[in-house]
């Protein structure tokens, strides 16, 4: 089994080293030539979605990554990855893959001072630490969505068939259960 980070932007570096000290294979994605690569699951970081959005576009990954979302390739897509996924933003006219049937809120709760890290149950795996840096919500979920989990009443991870959206970081957590989880849904559609 081998998980393709997207490496252009953000957090990247963070889910590699959760996913070595689980023993899995990785590999970044920095241009349209590594998607060339096999892989069999796909993690879409935190950072600036703005910019990863338009660096995907720049280097021509983005047809290729949407595509290969669309055919059923699993997806962990942390803070600005759930950005890059969801259908819609509630404060941007930028829909970037779109293949995430929710409605998203970016920066919701405010700038780098309204950053803020708790524990939270996670639907199938307990309570687990969870790390918001200018993170976004879920306003509203489609069909097929199911809701992981919700902070302060605002839904912060779903998940819909073998794609999984949270609007915290769990790389930056010592805890693995999120990253097993998503492992164990790339060997199951294997």
């Amino acid at each position: 089994m081998k998980v393709a980070v997207l490496a252009v932007q953000g957090a990247f570096i963070e889910h590699q080293k959760k996913l070595e000290n689980l023993g899995v294979s990785c590999i970044e994605l920095r241009k349209k030539d590594d998607l060339e690569e096999n892989f069999d699951g796909l993690i879409l970081p935190g950072g600036e979605s703005t910019v990863q959005g338009k660096l995907l576009k720049e280097l021509g990954m983005y047809p290729l990554l949407k595509e290969k979302i669309v055919c059923g390739m699993p997806v962990l897509a942390t803070c600005a990855g759930l950005i890059l996924l969801a259908e819609k933003l509630t404060n941007d006219q930028h829909v970037y893959f779109g293949t995430l049937p929710v409605k998203v809120k970016r920066n919701a709760y405010g700038r780098q001072l309204g950053s803020f890290h708790t524990e939270q149950e996670m639907k199938g795996i307990g309570k687990v630490p969870m790390t918001f840096i200018r993170a976004p919500y879920i306003e509203e979920v489609g069909d097929g969505v199911e809701i992981l989990s919700s902070v302060k009443g605002k839904i912060v991870a779903v998940k819909c068939g073998v794609q999984y959206g949270m609007a915290f970081h769990p790389e930056l957590d010592r805890d693995n259960r999120i990253h097993e989880m998503f492992l164990d849904t790339v060997r199951n559609s294997s």
